[in-house]
């Protein structure tokens, strides 16, 4: 299969993957001034945008789809599950990714016996239940908990909301699929085998991933750059765009 992506700018290939529930154009409003150092790949996930959805619709498929339709050497930003994915294509293709960037994103999103660093699975497992009763409802709750405790709430939440619907509704049975893979996946027995440089930007007040998780990343991965950016919660690069583009040229200049 094919994914749908908008390729901007000239010079070192830099892919951006978002999160579960959006598509490439979440992107918008720091793409244009990354295109202007990074020939810029802004991608809809399977399902997502005008991409077709894979099958099967598992962690492991949407890296390799992924790896499959980006140029053969790249830089790498993923957000949330797009750090997920982003993640796993590393580990599957470490000389495909150059260097990456995780934003907002864990190597397990769901708290477990052995780890606290995530959220109760049961709020995504209800997320999953209520698609087929409320289905734009439910992604408005998603997109207030990405949103919820940062201190820039109300122009995330304008920009969530005037972003999620603009390419089109992904079906409930890839919103669930993609819920599926946030509650299952746990890669931090894999994390100390990412061997290119690593950045890690994350928001001091992120509910859906909370800091702790980008703290350990750090510790797993030798050489790792963290920076926790105050007051910001799930997606920097919308509520702290300055920040979220001088950490992305000094990184991947």
């Amino acid at each position: 299969m094919s994914l749908h992506v908008e390729v901007t700018g000239s010079g070192p290939d830099l892919a951006l993957i978002h999160g579960w529930g959006m598509h490439g154009g979440i992107w918008d409003g720091v793409s244009a001034e990354l295109a202007c150092q990074f020939r810029v790949h802004a991608l809809d996930l399977p399902g997502y945008g005008t991409s077709a959805a894979c099958q099967p619709y598992d962690l492991a498929t949407l890296a390799q789809v992924v790896a499959e339709a980006l140029p053969p050497v790249t830089h790498v930003i993923g957000w949330s599950l797009g750090g997920l994915v982003a993640q796993r294509w590393a580990l599957d293709h470490p000389r495909q990714v150059r260097r990456l960037m995780l934003v907002g994103s864990s190597p397990c999103f769901v708290q477990r016996s052995d780890w606290a660093n995530g959220i109760d699975p049961v709020i995504l497992q209800t997320f999953a239940q209520d698609l087929d009763s409320d289905y734009s409802g439910t992604l408005l709750r998603f997109l207030s908990l990405q949103a919820r405790n940062g201190e820039s709430l109300r122009t995330v939440m304008k920009y969530l909301r005037a972003a999620l619907f603009a390419k089109g509704r992904p079906s409930a049975e890839v919103l669930k699929a993609g819920l599926n893979v946030l509650l299952d996946t746990d890669l931090r027995g894999e994390v100390e085998d990412l061997t290119m440089p690593l950045a890690i930007l994350h928001g001091e007040r992120d509910m859906l991933a909370p800091v702790a998780a980008a703290q350990w990343i750090k510790t797993q991965v030798d050489g790792a750059r963290l920076e926790v950016i105050p007051g910001c919660a799930h997606a920097p690069f919308l509520s702290q765009p300055e920040t979220f583009l001088r950490v992305a040229k000094e990184f991947f200049q």
